[in-house]
């Protein structure tokens, strides 16, 4: 099975997984930005923003969370590289009409490979501790809609969700 059967680049020639080699490429600015929502009963979204919770400050700890986590991507997705990250930020806003918080992360970078995987981790990991932090009081809390919105750099071009 060749990569060109497949399209996938983590694949060899043997259909083995494999770490692609970005030695050969050209250092670009590359931007990622990956949002995710987590729903809520309303009570527990005004909770939050109340600064009540038991266990501190939800957003402010999950903001930190999905920065950390970005940080460490090349240790939780087993083929992606260790990045040498010159920005990352995560936001979270509140969207009354899940109800619920809304996180969007971006990352940025000047290298050879992407930064995707680091948005969208730092978007997962802070809606997670969105979800620890309050799973307390609100067990039914969904997270959801994790995507890529956008990114751009490097040799396959600029990208935009067709629903961003």
């Amino acid at each position: 099975m060749s990569t060109e059967k497949t399209g996938l680049t983590h694949i060899n020639a043997s259909g083995e997984a494999h770490m692609v080699d970005v030695g050969d490429k050209a250092e670009t600015v590359r931007i990622a930005t990956a949002e995710g929502h987590v729903t809520m009963k309303p009570e527990t979204l005004a909770l939050i923003l109340g600064g009540n919770a038991k266990k501190g400050d939800v957003i402010g700890t999950a903001r930190l969370a999905g920065i950390m986590a970005a940080k460490q991507t090349a240790n939780l997705i087993p083929l992606c590289h260790p990045l040498m990250l010159t920005k990352v930020t995560v936001d979270i806003t509140e969207d009354a009409a899940l109800p619920g918080l809304r996180i969007t992360a971006t990352a940025k970078l000047t290298g050879r490979t992407g930064v995707e995987m680091e948005a969208l981790t730092a978007v997962s990991v802070a809606c997670l501790t969105i979800y620890d932090m309050a799973k307390a009081v609100d067990r039914t809390m969904e997270i959801d809609g994790i995507r890529l919105l956008e990114k751009s750099g490097g040799k396959s071009g600029d990208f935009r969700h067709p629903e961003a």
